[in-house]
């Protein structure tokens, strides 16, 4: 019930998986497509969990499953989750919400239009 995603095909907009299995498709076609974690958006990396004081959250977020948005050291923005608190401490995950998981697609080309050629 959406519009249609428009990307550009090479340009690395979409998950590798995905962008892969569209190769080669044409406007009418349809396909499942499955994409496992390292084609997605990686596996989940232990070294992206970090601790930090639980004053430095607001006081709601300091639970488990919590979500946070804020942005790193080079101004982009992050998302984050709460893993675990401990007493004083919370373990923040910085890894990608999707990061870990399998992604089903179900694909149908609406259109294919070619770039300028150079």
């Amino acid at each position: 019930g959406e519009e249609p995603l428009t990307y550009i095909h090479g340009n690395q907009e979409i998950v590798l998986g995905l962008e892969s299995a569209l190769e080669g498709m044409q406007a009418g076609e349809t396909k499942e497509v499955t994409v496992p974690p390292e084609r997605a958006y990686g596996v989940i990396d232990a070294a992206e969990f970090r601790e930090v004081e639980m004053s430095a959250l607001p006081e709601g977020a300091r639970q488990v499953g919590s979500r946070l948005r804020g942005r790193d050291e080079e101004g982009n923005i992050v998302h984050l989750r709460v893993a675990q608190v401990k007493d004083g401490t919370v373990v923040i995950d910085f890894n990608h919400p999707l990061a870990g998981k399998t992604l089903f697609f179900e694909v149908r080309v609406v259109d294919v239009r070619q770039g300028p050629t150079q």
